[in-house]
């Protein structure tokens, strides 16, 4: 770029965007950005994330169910506490399993398709599950509905990301984790209301509602224009990005600076290429926001809530907290939404990571001295199979778990929930995007698994706090590795991100 046009724009820049090299390619002005319409791309976002609706209601589908099923008449549906681990953990072996498929069927198939693709899977499970006449036909089940978890924790994100532009990124990126707190939710007020006249198959009924509208919208969706270029179609990429930005729009201008970036990144990744630190830097940091994401505990806290709510005698009735936490947890996520394109992705962070490490500190440390006097050690250490030990609370001070759970979930809805997801679409480099986002998933629902299937051994073990105690120690170091290593990406291209990471600096803060 010509200095005379380059020191311009140093000069506007402001200091918060200094650690992007200016030469990354101009900003799309704000007169562009006014003249967009955005009906069609919400609509576009609307029909993917509805996938994240099923997803949050399959994760959460064993909260309910797992009482139901502790007391089921029937020995072959009757849970005892291996197999009720194995149903609150196996949801997210299939996920992981989804993860990796993600990691071919995103290049392959291109985004929209890999969702569509996840509807299968779904639905089938989703029926097995209706139908169930055994724990195997359970068990496998919520393996396909993890499966097709995993391939939409992948796909969804990157295809908003895509053919979304910097004004709403930041919004339409959080879509996802509000979806999938909804599902949850909806999850939780039907487990409530459905089971007063019906029995939990009906849960399972109702998650084939979401899956089948969204093969039907999607089926009007276009594909990502960045995808569509990757495979030389630039015709129907064209089209695509008109129909998603609007006719009368200046969306050439936004299509070259898109095509020139795919032209850049045209050949596939080789081995070699990952020692560059334009690849495996922005890998290294997605993956590991993945893994710490799960290691905070928030898989755990959804799957076994009613049961961690039974145990530390909270006022109210179970299911009636967890409905709670689920207000709690969508409004937050709202919050992160509109707030996210504003106030920036890691002040975000750091407020998320320290409402959780003193939401988890403080369920801890309650569990330890408050629940082992009331209800004696034998009891703090059961959490499954619990119907015989009920637990009355004595006074107010049973709250505490209660506010402590809420706050833990409203810190995660705020940032560590949506903005590791949004964060794992906008730095990876498009060349390894299908691969990397695949690779991030897999990473995260195997980190997932063993928490839940080792969560009820060391309860058992050693008592409810002491998994509390240790997410308290990750969400420390999650306030660590967002200084140290999580960029800031607020109003910036897909593009710009790109050639930040181009630099090959060894700081991302200054």
């Amino acid at each position: 770029m010509e200095p005379s046009v380059r020191e311009p724009l140093v000069r506007k820049t402001s200091s918060s965007y200094r650690t992007f090299p200016e030469s990354a390619g101009k900003r799309l002005d704000k007169e562009y950005l006014r003249s967009l319409h955005n009906k069609r791309l919400y609509l576009a976002v609307f029909a993917a994330v509805l996938g994240n609706f099923s997803f949050g209601f399959a994760l959460v589908y064993p909260s309910p169910v797992i009482p139901a099923l502790e007391a089921h008449p029937s020995p072959a549906l009757r849970l005892d506490q291996h197999t009720a681990s194995w149903f609150g953990s196996v949801f997210t072996l299939g996920a992981a399993a989804g993860g990796l498929s993600a990691m071919f069927l995103n290049d392959r198939l291109g985004r929209k398709l890999s969702i569509m693709f996840s509807a299968v899977p779904s639905a089938v499970g989703y029926a097995l599950m209706a139908g169930a006449q055994g724990i195997g036909m359970l068990l496998l089940g919520r393996v396909l509905t993890g499966y097709a978890g995993g391939v939409t924790s992948a796909s969804i994100p990157v295809y908003i990301s895509e053919i979304s532009h910097p004004g709403v990124r930041g919004m339409l990126g959080a879509c996802p984790q509000i979806m999938a707190v909804l599902g949850s939710l909806i999850l939780y007020a039907l487990g409530k209301y459905l089971r007063l006249v019906l029995d939990w198959r009906w849960l399972a009924v109702a998650g084939e509602v979401p899956v089948l509208t969204m093969i039907i919208l999607l089926c009007f969706m276009p594909n990502s224009p960045r995808f569509l270029l990757s495979k030389g179609k630039e015709d129907e990429a064209m089209g695509s990005l008109c129909w998603l930005r609007g006719k009368d729009t200046d969306y050439a201008r936004e299509y070259e600076q898109i095509k020139d970036s795919v032209r850049k990144q045209s050949r596939r990744i080789s081995c070699a290429e990952i020692k560059d630190p334009f690849i495996y830097k922005p890998i290294l940091i997605a993956v590991g926001m993945r893994f710490l994401q799960q290691l905070s505990g928030v898989t755990c806290v959804l799957v076994y809530l009613q049961s961690i709510f039974k145990k530390t005698s909270v006022i109210l009735k179970p299911e009636y907290d967890a409905a709670l936490v689920g207000l709690v947890r969508l409004f937050s996520v709202v919050i992160a939404a509109v707030s996210m394109d504003k106030a920036g992705r890691k002040i975000l962070l750091f407020v998320s990571a320290g409402v959780m490490l003193v939401s988890n500190l403080t369920m801890g440390l309650y569990i330890h001295f408050v629940t082992v006097s009331q209800n004696g050690t034998i009891a703090n250490k059961t959490l499954v199979s619990s119907a015989n030990l009920p637990a009355e609370p004595t006074n107010y001070i049973t709250l505490i778990p209660l506010l402590a759970t809420m706050f833990f979930i409203m810190g995660y809805a705020m940032g560590w929930g949506p903005i590791t997801w949004l964060l794992m679409s906008e730095i990876l480099p498009l060349k390894a995007r299908g691969v990397a986002s695949g690779l991030c998933v897999v990473v995260s629902w195997l980190t997932a698994f063993t928490l839940t299937q080792f969560f009820l051994r060391v309860v058992e073990a050693f008592g409810l706090e002491v998994p509390f105690l240790f997410f308290a120690v990750i969400c420390a170091g999650n306030i660590f590795f967002t200084g140290c290593c999580v960029p800031e990406t607020k109003g910036r291209s897909l593009e710009q991100i790109e050639a930040f990471f181009r630099t090959g600096r060894r700081s991302f803060m200054r």
